[in-house]
């Protein structure tokens, strides 16, 4: 009974909604019809977009909700860390390739979540264009992938935050969105 007191709960459900996040920013479609970069810097920017997407969802719905985002938010950022490891990256430096990927999270929070929540495609397509295709601007491959976001804001927007918790995440398919005129 008194070792059941230190276990370590399991994060099954965080676990879940993680990897869901991860999937949904895998899809081949934004690599090959979006033109995002398929770099680890590329594949960060999508992971990024889409658990900024998932954490303004979740904002404001109380403290159990705070909780669990705040979980998943930590598996995220301990997946890089040992994603970080696995590529070979130092001891003393993986502090702070973490760190500058903190930071690198909150900036595009912070840029994406304004036009999301105003529903600007044009200010999230140059958002987008600043973070994801800093060497190469893709203006008709944003404005599409700027598309793709609001929708995704959308339809978390109306899933609860229990569905979301349980890992139901209902996701656009972007594939509907590579041929969408601009």
């Amino acid at each position: 009974m008194l070792f059941g007191l230190f276990r370590r709960r399991t994060r099954d459900a965080e676990h879940r909604v993680y990897c869901e996040i991860v999937a949904q920013a895998r899809q081949p479609a934004f690599y090959a019809d979006f033109l995002v970069p398929d770099t680890i810097d590329g594949r960060f920017d999508m992971i990024v977009a889409h658990a900024v997407l998932y954490f303004r969802r979740m904002r404001g719905e109380g403290k159990e909700v705070a909780d669990f985002s705040q979980n998943v938010f930590d598996l995220f950022f301990q997946d890089m860390d040992a994603s970080l490891r696995e590529m070979g990256v130092s001891d003393t430096r993986v502090p702070k390739k973490v760190k500058v990927m903190g930071e690198a999270f909150y900036g595009r929070a912070d840029v994406y979540t304004p036009p999301i929540e105003s529903g600007d495609v044009d200010q999230l397509a140059e958002a987008l264009g600043r973070n994801i295709y800093p060497d190469n601007a893709e203006p008709v491959a944003q404005t599409r992938l700027a598309h793709y976001m609001l929708e995704a804001a959308s339809r978390l927007s109306g899933q609860s935050p229990q569905d979301l918790m349980r890992g139901k995440i209902d996701w656009p398919d972007p594939e509907a969105f590579k041929d969408l005129p601009v």
